[in-house]
């Protein structure tokens, strides 16, 4: 689950992040607690608390009386937000391609059929903001 060489902490704050930047997480989600993100994930509940503090002081989570903690109500994140969360991987991507001798018509040839393959789909807020058909 988790990777080689990246502090946990920040390798389970990206993933939230992720989930809260694409919709997976919506607004006033509860959140699980340090006890229960320290047992679903098998981590040491001070790792969990450093996660549920960043992501807090980060703005995107809240602490609602009665209701513990949850997903903070954010404006809605652009298409240049969301393709920074992939940026890392688009780094190893890239790194990886040049180290095979991959060229870059290949490796967009590719991703493009992977694409196709998985039946990606635009979000509801990308049709509206494009192609000028309607």
């Amino acid at each position: 689950m988790f990777r080689p060489g990246l502090p946990r902490h920040q390798q389970i704050v990206y993933a939230a992040q992720k989930a809260i930047v694409s919709g997976q997480l919506r607004p006033g989600d509860t959140f699980p607690s340090v006890r229960a993100l320290s047992r679903e994930l098998k981590i040491n509940p001070n790792t969990a608390h450093k996660v549920v503090t960043q992501l807090a002081d980060d703005g995107l989570l809240e602490t609602r009386p009665g209701l513990g903690t949850v997903v903070a109500t954010l404006p809605e994140a652009t298409s240049s937000q969301r393709t920074q969360l992939l940026g890392d991987e688009i780094e190893e991507l890239v790194v990886d391609a040049k180290r095979l001798g991959i060229d870059l018509q290949d490796v967009l040839a590719s991703v493009s059929d992977h694409w196709k393959q998985l039946g990606a789909k635009q979000r509801p807020e990308d049709k509206s903001s494009g192609s000028g058909k309607r």
